[in-house]
């Protein structure tokens, strides 16, 4: 299942100064504890998992389910011994139903862990799938999301004679500029939408500032968060 999910922007969990978030639900006397964790790699997430399991040695199941990549290439589940498909799949279907805004369910980079104190009642296949999908469920709804970006990094080099004018009009323009270089010329490096609109879009204003007399050389791509 891949959700509305675009190749250049997706939503996250905020990382790593309130990487954790934690709610807990009580069902019929049993307590579900649903803890939400940004995550990058597989082994983060397994990693995540450790932890508590140290921190909650004495509780029945740590069941968990993480999605990663930017079209959620990865997506793991595990049922921790509960009766089959009645924890991790709920838990990670409720990640990737989750709606981050408007038309969109694209969550990706998260871990969930749902750690259960059994409470002495049995609470069914259905009750059980209705109490993990709950927990995280509830989890998302206090952590604190970000949209990740990917953007095109260019360098455009530019006489010292020219630079500042050429910065000035980029900027006016909306442009980010992210670094410059000095040595022979200065090289203005800037970051832009890596959608090919975004690029094409951008090489084309440069084209405009400079009446063709400058061009971009594209160097690399990174993932920014914003709120």
């Amino acid at each position: 299942m891949t959700g509305t999910v675009s190749p250049h922007e997706y939503t996250t969990v905020k990382s790593p100064s309130e990487s954790q978030h934690r709610r807990e639900l009580e069902v019929r006397r049993s307590r579900f504890i649903a803890v939400v964790q940004h995550v990058s790699t597989v082994e983060e997430a397994r990693g995540q998992l450790a932890e508590l399991r140290r921190e909650f040695h004495d509780a029945r199941h740590l069941c968990s389910a993480y999605v990663i990549g930017p079209r959620r290439e990865i997506q793991r589940s595990h049922d921790d011994g509960e009766p089959s498909g009645t924890a991790g799949a709920p838990m990670l279907e409720a990640v990737l139903k989750r709606v981050t805004r408007a038309g969109r369910t694209d969550l990706s980079d998260v871990a969930v862990v749902v750690v259960r104190y059994f409470g002495g009642v049995l609470l069914g296949a259905g009750g059980l799938v209705r109490a993990y999908s709950e927990s995280v469920s509830r989890a998302l709804d206090s952590a604190p999301f970000v949209r990740r970006r990917l953007q095109q990094v260019l360098d455009i080099k530019v006489p010292h004679a020219d630079a500042g004018r050429l910065e000035h009009s980029l900027r006016s323009t909306g442009i980010e500029i992210i670094g410059h270089a000095y040595g022979h010329s200065v090289t203005i490096s800037v970051a832009v939408p890596a959608s090919a609109p975004g690029v094409s879009g951008f090489e084309a204003r440069l084209a405009s500032l400079t009446a063709g007399a400058r061009t971009a050389e594209r160097t690399s791509v990174r993932w920014v968060d914003s709120a």
